[in-house]
């Protein structure tokens, strides 16, 4: 698979990548992990998962994402969808690989939860063979669970949540070639972000014009729903979205915002200075530069994510900061989700440890801020990087403000 971000159209001129191929694989791949788990079906809502085993790209309604849309997958054969009416027309005659389309009532009504789980979901449970089996489940409200203890007792639910996260965690060469595609368009992303940043405009400005790139390239969204651009004293503590506040000079401006392509997320980040930077902003930020870059040199086979995390946290005593990261995990996965488990620097010391191994791909984005800093004392710095044979490369490529190093 080439290992370079080619362009988002379908050419004959070059190989890029066969999304049949990807969309076969990935339903292959959780079917394997299925038979070895012994579970014989998986009923799915959230939407990594759902884009995961179907390929299917809704609409997105904000707050409403873990009821709109499910995945019913058995361990042999093709997958249903259960969607809403809006959607069924549109996916029924494009996406032929699903088996059957079922319409899915607003989720939020009780009477309406069971009259779809009574004379949709069991008659379905039925025609599969899923009554009496294990049936993975990953995400449901109190009123669907009391719907499924009344009508789907019968059947016994396990934890397919961590069951799909270890079936993605590992990225195969084409789901790579999405990532490195998503990659390059954040970077578009960013750049222009960075470009448009001046005193005068506001951060809802910055993020504006970003947008417009994002979609320009055919994104699908943002890696955080409402982007993250923030300046001064914004950034200590981060408040983590695009506000009215004017940028002044003087001011260290973050920009997150990351881009979605084909279903996966590419991210990236970086810390600029809109003026002339002070010292302390120099000394903050050089002491997160040299910790992202002292990380990923353990970011490779042979170490864990812990380790990573320690190397990262010791460079912040070095400059005296240790007190100072962001109470927030330093690091993550990423695929068909913006933000994944296993985590790098997660706070609670009892998260997982494991191994990184080829294949994985982590967002690695140490943060430091100190407060009454004028113009800001926020810096984080954010990279994508995919786990190799021989260590890790790099997949984001926007430039530094070396003007902020010491």
């Amino acid at each position: 698979m080439p290992g370079f971000a080619r362009g988002q159209f379908n050419v004959d001129y070059e190989e890029r990548v066969d999304v049949g191929a990807l969309r076969r694989k990935r339903v292959e791949k959780a079917q394997k992990a299925m038979t070895e788990a012994d579970i014989d079906a998986l009923f799915l809502w959230k939407v990594e998962n759902v884009r995961y085993l179907t390929s299917m790209r809704s609409s997105f309604l904000a707050h409403r994402e873990g009821t709109r849309n499910a995945v019913i997958l058995p361990r042999e054969g093709r997958a249903h969808i259960m969607t809403n009416g809006g959607e069924i027309p549109r996916v029924s005659r494009d996406m032929p690989w699903i088996e059957k389309f079922h319409h899915l009532a607003k989720m939020e009504e009780q009477p309406l939860v069971d009259k779809m789980i009574r004379e949709t979901l069991r008659p379905l449970f039925e025609e599969l063979g899923l009554i009496g089996k294990r049936v993975g489940l990953d995400l449901m409200t109190f009123i669907q669970f009391s719907a499924y203890q009344k009508h789907l007792d019968d059947v016994e639910f396990v934890n397919g949540d961590s069951f799909m996260h270890k079936v993605r965690r590992h990225k195969m060469p084409e789901e790579v070639y999405m990532i490195r595609e998503a990659c390059a368009i954040a970077d578009a992303v960013n750049e222009e972000a960075m470009d448009s940043v001046r005193a005068g405009k506001r951060e809802c400005d910055v993020a504006a014009d970003a947008m417009k790139v994002l979609h320009h390239y055919g994104g699908e969204m943002a890696h955080l729903v409402s982007p993250f651009v923030a300046s001064g004293e914004h950034m200590s503590p981060p408040y983590r979205f695009a506000s009215d506040k004017i940028i002044r000079s003087g001011d260290l401006v973050f920009i997150d915002i990351g881009a979605q392509w084909n279903g996966y997320f590419g991210d990236v980040a970086r810390t600029m200075i809109c003026g002339k930077p002070s010292k302390r902003q120099k000394e903050i930020y050089t002491a997160v530069h040299e910790s992202l870059q002292l990380g990923l040199e353990r970011t490779r086979p042979g170490f864990t994510n812990k380790q990573v995390a320690e190397r990262i946290w010791e460079t912040g005593e070095k400059y005296g900061l240790r007190k100072n990261w962001f109470s927030l995990s330093i690091g993550h996965a990423v695929g068909t989700s913006p933000n994944e488990p296993p985590y790098i620097g997660e706070p609670d010391p009892d998260s997982e440890e494991v191994d990184l191994e080829p294949g994985m791909v982590f967002a690695i984005e140490p943060l430091i801020w100190v407060p009454d800093v004028p113009g800001g004392g926020g810096v984080r710095i954010e990279e994508t990087v995919l786990i190799t044979e021989a260590g890790h490369e790099v997949l984001t490529r926007s430039r530094m403000d070396d003007r902020l190093l010491l």
